[in-house]
């Protein structure tokens, strides 16, 4: 009997452990559907109207819209993969850039994967500031000495003191 409870714990615990370890996939972005995937807009007969009612309003607009002749709409989707308390990792990417011309028909559809990304450096470093830094006593002490002893009486017309009603 105590060799079946001991095969049971440790069965159960091979299988808390197994499944520990199972990924957790999450969607991000813009979702296609069956009837609605942005690759498959044609430059020759869709207008801004006709993917806007098809696929929705776009993840992400270019930049300063109206004041340059094409303007791009982004349709982005990226799927996680998280293990547990490790940090997630994107396994999938697509974007879709779909580029119109001034008179709003669709010139261009554009589609990247995750393999057209770039790493981007960031230089860390940091703004210095004027002035000398205090120390933690020199915070706590410094305002020592500081303080307008002239104006802890009971003086009415000073904003903020005075010692209250009548006082």
């Amino acid at each position: 009997m105590t060799r079946f409870i001991a095969k049971t714990v440790a069965l159960c615990g091979i299988a808390a452990l197994t499944t520990a370890c199972n990924p957790v996939l999450r969607t991000h972005g813009y979702v296609p559907t069956a009837e609605a995937k942005p690759q498959e807009v044609n430059p020759d007969t869709d207008t801004k109207a006709t993917v806007l009612a098809r696929l929705g309003n776009p993840s992400v607009k270019s930049t300063f819209d109206e004041d340059i002749k094409d303007s791009t709409w982004f349709y982005m989707n990226a799927v996680r993969q998280r293990y547990a308390y490790l940090r997630p990792k994107i396994e999938e990417r697509t974007i879709t850039a779909i580029t119109f011309n001034e008179d709003g028909q669709v010139k261009k559809v554009s589609e990247y994967g995750i393999e057209d990304g770039r790493y981007v450096n960031y230089v860390d470093r940091k703004t210095p500031t004027r002035g000398r830094e205090l120390s933690v006593l020199e915070q706590i002490f410094g305002t020592i000495g500081r303080l307008p002893t002239d104006q802890l009486g009971g003086q009415q017309n000073i904003p903020g003191g005075g010692g209250g009603p009548g006082g």
